[in-house]
């Protein structure tokens, strides 16, 4: 019998851990703007049903086994979806065997990065980033070098000056990090010609690049311009795409298309034994018979809920607050004037059910006072509906005016 006194794990962590988190509940704001949510609305539940029970009538005996129809690189069908999808819309010509299905292109990001990298390397990225990148970085002790990002994406010119600046300093970068396609947070395409000067400056310095292209689906107005991956004839180009953003972010399921040289190293590092098959025998089933079909009403529902949120943002804000026009994706980037630092209406505002990130969250330097984003805030606008984007964002402006004085009582 033991004395039922707790036991005290505490000097018994790893050192260099993430602070833990208080608690399993997470309970979502009522005007929710936070996190890469999707767009409830659209998500194909009818669809989903019935591509489960075509996908469990065909090939459901095979969850008696791990790893079936594909072994570790995952279900085979899905991954011909994917053949067939970078051919048509990214312009990406590969085989089966050059894709791994992971659990999120978080996942995949962190298999990467555990592959590539150890403490004090060096990864450059744009100036504003993915927060979830930035995190497992700096978790791993890595230097991020961030480059300007303007309405095209990184500045080459800054990233040449970059590269250049760091080879003098006896330092090449283990990878180059965009997103090239609706860049989070700042929702820039970036023009085929930039695409690829970086493929020319990662061949001049001897740097990879990790193209994340997660939200390439969501382009809604304009053109898109294919992958990075696709001008690639010399496999320095890593590619990941997630299934979060065009299908759902509870699938939890990603990608990463690379050589095997680099795949067989992934593997051995997955520690899953294979990514559930369920999931990827559903969206496989769904996507063969949907996929044109459902993209397009996502599409046009974002641009939808763009529009409604830039009209609040101006309704409620007025003119001395600038949202960007993303061409796609699901986030706005709103700059505020200087000297309003969004983060200090952060608690006010989740007391009223309101929640949104401070540009800081998405910035390389957030303790650099001229490049830390405290006047920005990215808003996803996709979960919520249109009403509730029209209340939440007035809700805002009160919130802001009682705490920081901004905007003025009109």
């Amino acid at each position: 019998m033991t004395s039922g006194k707790t036991f005290d794990y505490s000097n018994l962590f790893a050192k260099g851990l993430p602070s833990a988190i208080a608690s399993g509940d997470m309970p979502q704001p009522k005007y929710n703007f936070i996190l890469g949510h999707t767009n409830a609305e659209t998500i194909p539940v009818e669809g989903l049903i019935e591509a489960t029970a075509a996908a469990m009538r065909k090939d459901g005996p095979g969850l008696s086994i791990n790893l079936h129809n594909g072994g570790l690189l995952g279900y085979l069908p899905l991954r011909e979806f994917l053949v067939h999808k970078l051919s048509n819309y990214r312009g990406v010509d590969v085989t089966a065997d050059e894709i791994l299905i992971t659990s999120g292109s978080q996942t995949a990001a962190m298999l990467i990065n555990t592959a590539l990298l150890e403490p004090g390397d060096t990864v450059v990225a744009e100036n504003w980033s993915y927060v979830g990148m930035l995190g497992d970085l700096r978790m791993r002790g890595v230097n991020v070098v961030g480059v300007p990002v303007d309405e095209d994406g990184m500045r080459l010119d800054a990233l040449a000056d970059t590269l250049s600046e760091l080879e003098d300093e006896g330092v090449r970068p283990k990878y180059i990090y965009t997103i090239p396609t609706v860049q989070n947070p700042t929702g820039a395409i970036m023009p085929i010609e930039r695409r690829q000067e970086m493929l020319q400056l990662s061949e001049e310095y001897g740097v990879p690049i990790l193209e994340d292209d997660c939200y390439a689906d969501l382009v809604y107005e304009g053109e898109s311009v294919n992958a990075i991956r696709s001008m690639d004839d010399s496999d320095r180009v890593i590619h990941m795409g997630s299934f979060s953003k065009n299908l759902a972010p509870g699938m939890r399921l990603g990608y990463v298309v690379a050589s095997w040289q680099i795949l067989g190293q992934l593997l051995p590092l997955k520690g899953d034994i294979g990514t559930s098959n369920f999931g990827q025998m559903v969206t496989a089933e769904f996507f063969n018979n949907h996929y044109e079909e459902h993209v397009e009403i996502l599409r046009t529902a974002l641009r939808r809920k763009r529009d409604t949120m830039t009209a609040a943002i101006s309704e409620h804000f007025g003119p001395m607050v600038k949202p960007n026009h993303p061409r796609g994706g699901i986030y706005l980037w709103v700059t505020f004037p200087e000297d309003v630092d969004t983060r200090k209406a952060l608690a006010a505002a989740r007391e009223m059910g309101i929640g949104y990130n401070p540009g800081s969250d998405w910035a390389v330097y957030p303790a650099d006072d001229e490049r830390n984003g405290n006047n920005c805030i990215r808003f996803c606008y996709a979960l919520p509906t249109e009403e509730e984007i029209w209340e939440g964002i007035e809700l805002l402006a009160r919130v802001f005016q009682r705490e920081l004085g901004f905007p003025k009582e009109r």
